[in-house]
Order: C-alpha cells, then sequence, then structure tokens
C-alpha cells in the first residue's frame, strides 16, 4: 500500500485531486436538486456578504463626509436587514448541505458493504476483517466533508474572492497590486504540501485500518487471550499500533498547520501593507475613509477566502487519501461471478458429479500451480452420503468449498442434476445448499432468530418444529427468554453442543436437497454428542450429504468413504471393505479405535 500511496503522490496533484473528487460528486447525481439549491442559497450568503463592506462604506461617509444623520439611521437599518437575510439564507443551505451529506454517506456505506458480499472466499481469505471494517467506517467517512459542505465552502470562499478582487479593483487598483504579489507564492505552497498531505492522509487511514484489525482480531479471541494471560501482550500490540497512527498523524497535523501559517503570514504581510499605503492614499486626498474601510474588508475576505480555500485544499488531499482504498474496494472484482448467460438453477434432487476436478489456490514459486486438489472424479447418487476423510491438508474442506461455489476449479467441472456449477446463478446454487461446520457461526440475537436465517419467511410454528427435530427445543425452553433468548456474539452464551443443534435447527429449516457436515461433532462431550448425531441422522433423511470426519465413528454407515490424502482420492468405498483392505483408512481407523481400546482399558 505504501508504494502505491507513494507513486500516486508523484502525480500531478490536480489532475489527481479532480479525478478523485469527480468520481466522489457521482454519489450527489440522484439528489443534485437538494445540492443545486444549497449551492445557490449558499452562494447568495456569499454575495450578501460582498454588499457589507459597501454598507459600510456608505455609513462612515455620511457619518464623516455629509454629516448626514438620516441617512446613518436608514443604513444601519439596511446592514441589519442585510445580516438577517444573510442567516436565513445561510441556514437553509446548510441544512440542505448537510442531508446531502448523511445521504451520500449512508449510500456509500451501502454500496461499499453491498460489494462486499459480492466478493468471493479467496479475497477475505486475502484481507483481514479489521481492515475492511475500517473502509466501511472511518473511510466512508472522511469523505463525508468533501462531498458536500466543503463543495459548497469552495463556491462560497470562490465567489468571495472573485467578488473582493473586482471591487477592490474598482476602489482603488494601486492598492490591489500589494495583494495579487502574494498569489504565486501561495499557489507554490499549495502545490507542495498538498501533496504531502494527501500522502499522509492515505497513511494515516491505513494505520488506523491496522489498529482497527489488531483489537478487533484481539477482542474477537478473548477467551484465548485470557487463557494464554497475555492480555499485556495484545494491549502492547494495540499501543504500538496507536503510536504509529500518531505518529503519522503527527506528521499530517505539521503539514496543515504549516501551510495555514505560511499562507497567513503571506496576506497579513500584505494587509500591514495595505493599511499602510491606504492611510498614506486617505492623507493624501485621493481616497476616502469610507473608501480604505471597504478595501480593508475586502483585502481580509481574500485573505479569509484564500486560507479557507488552502484548508479546503487540504481537506480535499484527506478525502482523497481515504477515496483511493474505498474507490480500490469497490473496483475489486470478484474472482467468482455469475456468466452473462446464468440461469437460475431449477429444484433439484441432489445427484452430484465432479468430473477430472483439479484445484490451486495459487501458483508456487515457479509460477505452476500448487494443486491442492488433483484429479477427482466423483459420481454421487440423490440421497447418497458421501464421507471424506484423510489426513490434515489432505483437501477434505477444499473439495467441499468447491460444493458452494466459494471457489471455481482450476481444471475439470462440477455438475449438480447436470448442470455445471459455472452455468448456474450462485444465489440459486447456495439457496439448494445447508452446511453445519464444526465452528458454529450464531449471530447477536435470538435464539429463534438464528434459527430463521434458515428460512427468513418462516413461522413460530416452523421454528419449533426444527428445534424439535434437532433436540434442541428442551433446552431452549429451559431458558429465562425462551426462544428470545440473546445468544450473545458469537453464540458465547451457549454451549457448544447447544450452538451446534441451534446450527442443525437452522440447517433443518432450510430444507435444502445438498447438505454440507464439516466435523459437527468432534468438539463435544458424549452427551452432546448423542444429541447432535441424533439430530444429524434426521437432517440427512432423503438428502444428498457430504460429511467431514476426523473421528471414523461418526462415518460408518456413509453409502461411501472418500479417503483423500494429499489431494488425491486413494480409496473409496464403504467402511466394512476399506478396514478390509491395507491402505491409509485400516491405518486411521486402527490407530483411532486401538487408541480407543486402549483407553478403556
Amino acid at each position: 500500500m505504501t508504494d502505491r500511496s507513494d507513486a500516486s503522490s508523484k502525480r500531478p496533484a490536480p489532475s489527481k485531486l479532480w479525478t478523485a473528487m469527480r468520481r466522489l460528486l457521482r454519489f450527489t447525481r440522484p439528489y443534485r436538486g437538494r445540492l443545486i439549491a444549497a449551492l445557490v442559497l449558499m452562494a447568495g450568503t456569499s454575495l450578501v456578504g460582498l454588499a457589507v463592506p459597501l454598507g459600510l462604506r456608505e455609513l462612515l461617509d455620511a457619518v464623516f463626509e455629509d454629516g448626514n444623520p438620516t441617512m446613518l439611521n436608514r443604513l444601519t437599518i439596511a446592514l441589519v436587514g442585510l445580516f438577517l437575510l444573510q442567516a436565513l439564507v445561510s441556514f437553509g443551505g446548510n441544512y440542505l448541505l448537510q442531508w446531502t451529506g448523511e445521504r451520500v454517506v449512508a449510500d456509500l456505506r451501502q454500496r461499499v458493504y453491498r460489494h462486499l458480499h459480492r466478493l468471493s472466499l479467496r479475497f477475505f481469505a486475502d484481507h483481514r476483517t479489521g481492515d475492511l471494517t475500517s473502509r466501511l467506517t472511518n473511510d466512508v467517512g472522511s469523505v463525508r466533508s468533501a462531498v458536500t459542505q466543503a463543495l459548497a465552502d469552495l463556491l462560497t470562499q470562490s465567489l468571495s474572492l472573485v467578488g473582493s478582487v473586482v471591487l477592490m479593483m474598482v476602489l482603488n487598483w494601486r492598492l490591489s497590486l500589494l495583494i495579487f504579489l502574494v498569489v504565486p507564492a501561495v499557489t507554490v505552497a499549495a502545490i507542495y504540501f498538498g501533496r504531502m498531505i494527501r500522502r499522509l492522509s492515505r497513511a494515516i487511514q491505513d494505520r488506523l485500518a491496522d489498529t482497527t484489525a489488531v483489537a478487533e482480531e484481539a477482542l474477537a479471541s478473548v477467551r484465548v487471550v485470557k487463557a494464554f494471560a497475555r492480555s499485556a501482550h495484545e494491549v502492547e500490540r494495540y499501543n504500538t499500533s496507536v503510536e504509529d497512527l500518531f505518529e503519522t498523524a503527527r506528521r499530517k497535523v505539521i503539514a496543515s498547520a504549516a501551510f495555514s501559517s505560511v499562507v497567513g503570514l503571506l496576506f497579513f504581510s500584505a494587509l500591514v501593507a495595505i493599511f499602510w499605503y491606504g492611510g498614506m492614499e486617505v492623507l493624501a486626498g485621493r481616497l476616502t475613509a469610507g473608501d480604505l474601510v471597504a478595501f480593508i474588508f475586502y483585502a481580509f475576505n481574500i485573505a479569509r477566502s484564500v486560507g479557507g480555500l488552502s484548508r479546503l485544499y487540504a481537506t480535499f488531499n484527506s478525502a482523497v487519501g481515504a477515496s483511493e482504498r474505498l474507490f480500490e474496494l469497490l473496483d475489486t472484482p470478484s474472482d467468482i461471478q455469475d456468466a452473462p448467460d446464468a440461469y437460475p438453477l431449477p429444484p433439484v434432487a441432489g445427484r452430484v458429479q465432479f468430473e477430472d476436478v483439479w484445484f490451486a489456490y495459487e501458483d508456487d514459486a515457479d509460477g505452476h500451480p500448487d494443486w491442492v486438489l488433483r484429479d477427482i472424479h466423483l459420481d454421487a447418487a440423490p440421497g447418497m452420503t458421501i464421507a471424506l476423510v484423510g489426513p490434515s491438508g489432505a483437501g477434505k474442506s477444499t473439495l467441499m468449498s468447491l460444493l458452494p461455489r466459494f471457489y471455481d476449479p482450476t481444471r475439470g467441472r462440477i455438475l449438480i442434476d447436470g448442470h455445471d456449477l459455472r452455468a448456474v446463478q450462485q444465489e440459486t446454487l447456495r439457496a439448494q445448499l445447508a452446511a453445519v461446520s464444526q465452528e458454529v457461526r450464531l449471530f447477536n440475537t435470538s435464539i429463534g432468530e438464528n434459527i430463521r436465517y434458515g428460512r427468513l419467511n418462516a413461522s413460530d410454528e416452523d421454528v419449533e418444529a426444527a428445534a424439535r427435530a434437532a433436540n434442541a427445543h428442551d433446552f431452549i425452553v429451559g431458558l429465562t427468554n425462551g426462544y428470545e433468548t440473546e445468544v450473545g456474539e458469537r453464540g458465547v452464551k451457549l454451549s457448544g453442543g447447544q450452538r451446534q443443534r441451534v446450527a442443525i435447527a437452522r440447517a433443518l429449516l432450510r430444507d435444502a436437497r445438498l447438505l454440507l457436515l464439516d466435523e459437527a461433532t468432534s468438539s463435544l462431550d458424549s452427551a452432546s454428542e448423542a444429541l447432535v448425531q441424533e439430530a444429524l441422522e434426521r437432517l440427512m433423511e432423503g438428502r444428498t450429504t457430504f460429511i467431514i470426519a476426523h473421528r471414523l465413528s461418526t462415518v460408518q454407515h456413509a453409502d461411501r468413504i472418500l479417503v483423500l490424502d494429499e489431494g488425491r482420492i486413494v480409496q473409496t468405498g464403504t467402511h466394512t471393505n476399506l478396514v478390509q483392505r491395507d491402505g491409509l483408512y485400516r491405518d486411521l481407523a486402527a490407530l483411532q479405535f486401538n487408541t480407543v481400546v486402549d483407553a478403556e482399558a
């Protein structure tokens, strides 16, 4: 990321800035009516502000030169009315701007989040959750001011600047030259500091994402942290990350403050020169006191506008740093996409075929595929139970991940009821799958809502029926709030066996023809395992089921057992005939069952 941001900082700043801002402003198109109205009102505020110095000039000349008290009273009332009008117009413009800004931020967050859900598991395997969360929250918030408020400020400050320059030239062109002398210096400072601020802004967003990721990882694994007494270690990791963030932010603060100070010094030095030269013009009778006061007001307007524009330039560059990370995410395509002519998968009976399937997550050092699965052939009839066994790293989980099309085969193809998975729409494929894994993921809501996740429109009666079939109803009704009991983050308020039965109820409610079980009973005690196993048997009835198992006792009744080793199917058969043949399965069975015998002895 650092190299990319450094490279981007070498591009011409105005072009880079305008390109990013133009893309950001596309998000305001649905609300262009409100935005235009807001900008018109804010422009009106600036125009009213330009009239104030002229009113003050007339006021002073009426008092000191004409001695006209009637005119003094009228001008005073007119100025008060002018300020009241400015306040009302400013209120209307600010309201419309703030509304548009919040709406655009909401839309941008929704778009980024929707895009995240379109990305494949490969993307999430390569990116930390904390970094993605930071982009969704911090980065989106960082572009808010640039999209709306800063845009309005750009308009109002520009109008104030141009209007003040024109009126100053009308009042006294010689005095105006003093202001114009500092413009080239301010331009050079803006380009230099702008590039620096944009680079540091991108670095801040990266450091903030790192800090968020460190905290999220530790808090999500708080049981492990406390079990290993590593709280102090995690606090130190977080503190180090925060200090890195602070150091980067400190450098940006220095750059921003130096920019504002340089611009302020240049323009206020010019103001002093104007005050001195203008005073000499008044004393010489070539300028009235009212003209000098009006001129000084306009000079202040120019100084304020240029200072405001310099801060806006810094704001826009900060927004560009954040938007680069957002657009980098939005521009990331999913490596798993529906074909242009993809069609909905019709209701299936459940026949599954793997035809010469090879798969690699990435290439090796020589640029060749690093095969995880090799030459996989399989034909499972509807309702058949297929067990996948083998040592860790044999490719069992990868093979299972190909069925929901979390990944596509590098070679070969997979068919369900004769439909190539690449030819059907992903959502309609996954709608006919249900899964229960070893590590159950529950949402921080009620038990009933977690079960209903299997079918969102299910009735309470359907939810209860699924819970009964999963042997979960009895423990649920024994809780204080029954099905309305909150399970806590990731279901931490429930035991492992209870979480598994809720997950099984969720899968039962889905009523899918294809079922994926990933070691669903491996971490349970004997009593919980018996209840879960009974529920699983109900769940598997009439469904094509794929089971990943390390404990062979759970797959003895499978219709077919596939033994995988180093990505290949090295044996296939039933438990009975596999244990009678030499091979990996017999070795695994002897090891596991002998261990049980020894333990019982």
